[in-house]
């Protein structure tokens, strides 16, 4: 049995269904459809428990600052 974090388990057990919804067609830019639909909702979670301070966001999750701030831009998550 392995140890698996369950953010992983919940990742994969959505992209196997997401694979077999599919049936046999060819699967297209899993990469950066996997990357907005984790990116965007965590993004939003980390500022809404740092109160909106993008400074703390940032070290929360080990980013640069201005990396964050570029992408809540693209997010369009900053009010």
């Amino acid at each position: 049995m392995t140890n698996k974090h369950p953010i992983t388990e919940c990742i994969e057990t959505q992209l196997q269904g997401y694979l077999d919804d599919l049936k046999g067609t060819a699967p297209n830019d899993i990469y950066q459809m996997v990357l907005a639909v984790v990116e965007k909702p965590m993004l939003e979670l980390v500022m809404n428990h740092a109160k909106q301070n993008q400074s703390l966001a940032a070290q929360y999750l080990g980013i640069n600052r201005n990396t964050l701030h570029k992408k809540l831009v693209e997010h369009q998550i900053l009010k």
